[in-house]
């Protein structure tokens, strides 16, 4: 069934403890970390969505017991003259992980059929083009043993209205907002049209989207943590790896 993001727009209070909560998840995503390091795997998780939908706070959440040298975010903005001048999947390609690595994309790949489409920075048959060109690059993730986890953050244009005047009523807020979010604001329609392709011809078996109702943030954060955890649990072994026992030997002469 095709998605509509009509359907993701209730905004409802978190049903439960959001405290106890939020830590019982962080700690399962930290043991998830652990198990990727430990086994080698590597992951992607990718996010799009909505200007002020949320999609920094809910990476601050998920990432908050990870081990630094074990992940990366990767803020994509617009892309330098170097990248313009090559296959707009270069620069992603560039940023894959290693054995061990999760790999987080603040905007993905999806700007060639969303900003870039929408904006008219690429042909009209680029855009098409890339569909096939993005299923084609997920698919290839996937054969490479890589956990590949898609999410778009929805908000409705009320929603979206009510945080760009808190930014701006706020000081330490106010560097979140600039002239391209009115811009994109301007261009709402454009932009569910350019959503409403880029689910029919990428919402695929090897890489499903996950849409979260993001108009209540704390909702939202359980629900990206708890569905990243599942995704990245489904991909690695969660048995516990044995001690090496060349450090177990040193460890007993230690400490006896």
């Amino acid at each position: 069934m095709a998605i509509d993001l009509s359907d993701f727009e209730n905004g409802a209070d978190y049903d439960g403890d959001y405290g106890d909560d939020l830590k019982a998840l962080t700690e399962r995503l930290a043991r998830i970390q652990a198990a990727y390091i430990n086994h080698g795997r590597t992951a992607i998780i990718a996010f799009e969505g909505w200007d002020a939908s949320g999609k920094g706070g809910a990476i601050s959440r998920l990432t908050a017991s990870w081990d630094p040298r074990w992940y990366e975010v990767w803020p994509i903005g617009a892309p330098t003259q170097e990248e313009r001048e090559r296959h707009f999947l270069w620069r992603f390609w560039k940023a894959l992980p290693a054995k061990g690595e999760i790999k987080i994309f603040d905007r993905t790949w999806y700007g060639r059929v969303l900003v870039e489409r929408v904006e008219g920075f690429c042909t009209e048959a680029e855009w098409k083009r890339a569909y096939d060109e993005i299923n084609e690059f997920e698919a290839q993730q996937k054969d490479n043993g890589v956990t590949l986890v898609k999410l778009f953050m929805h908000i409705t244009q009320k929603e979206q209205d009510r945080r760009f005047k808190d930014r701006l009523d706020c000081y330490w807020k106010r560097w979140k907002t600039g002239k391209d979010d009115y811009r994109n604001r301007a261009r709402r329609d454009d932009y569910l049209k350019a959503y409403h392709t880029m689910f029919e011809r990428t919402d695929t078996r090897w890489a499903p989207w996950k849409v979260i109702d993001a108009n209540n943030k704390k909702t939202a954060r359980i629900a990206v943590m708890t569905y990243v955890a599942d995704r990245l649990e489904a991909g690695v072994d969660m048995k516990p790896v044995e001690a090496d026992p060349e450090v177990l030997a040193l460890a007993k002469a230690a400490f006896g």
